[in-house]
């Protein structure tokens, strides 16, 4: 067999198969799906607002995957740390899901300036950034009792309103 003739069965054995878009949910307990410390309510992993996202674009025909980087209790600071190693060559997409910790923190003044370094490195890799923010507005009759976290209905508003966007931006191959 000729050269040629591998890349051609090589390529109907592998082309064919379209690697899926990857998209980052970057966030804090929320993201993550529960809280920790004085206020632990929230969801399995399985049904916070990215894995739910994940199943909504796939039905839709989409080949995603989305990677949950959401981390209880963490800052917009904290975000900017770990960004570099949430993103990889496949990335296209970052939902970027802020939450108040900065505010509960003292860390409010630092939140703004992280939250546009965010971009500018997103930006600079060639991905782009939904904003996922001001979560009780979307979903609060699904907030719960320790009035920070979300039930699974409220997961599955925030992955409703994301789809949409998410697919405007390019994720979906």
């Amino acid at each position: 067999m000729r050269l040629g003739s591998l890349a051609v069965l090589f390529c109907v054995a592998t082309c064919s198969v379209a690697q899926a878009a990857e998209i980052v949910a970057l966030g804090a307990s929320n993201t993550y799906g529960r809280g920790r410390g004085s206020t632990p309510d929230g969801v399995s992993v399985g049904q916070a607002y990215p894995a739910q996202l994940e199943r909504l674009l796939r039905s839709q025909g989409c080949k995603v995957s989305v990677k949950n980087a959401g981390i209880a209790g963490d800052t917009t600071g904290g975000m900017l740390a770990r960004l570099p190693s949430a993103l990889d060559k496949d990335t296209r997409v970052l939902i970027l899901q802020p939450g108040g910790n900065d505010q509960r923190r003292g860390e409010g003044g630092n939140r703004a300036g992280n939250i546009a370094r965010i971009r500018q490195i997103a930006s600079a890799r060639g991905v782009k950034v939904v904003m996922l923010d001001q979560l009780g507005q979307i979903a609060r009759a699904h907030r719960l009792s320790d009035g920070q976290h979300f039930g699974a209905g409220g997961h599955a508003l925030f992955a409703a309103r994301l789809a949409p966007q998410v697919k405007s931006a390019g994720a979906c191959r």
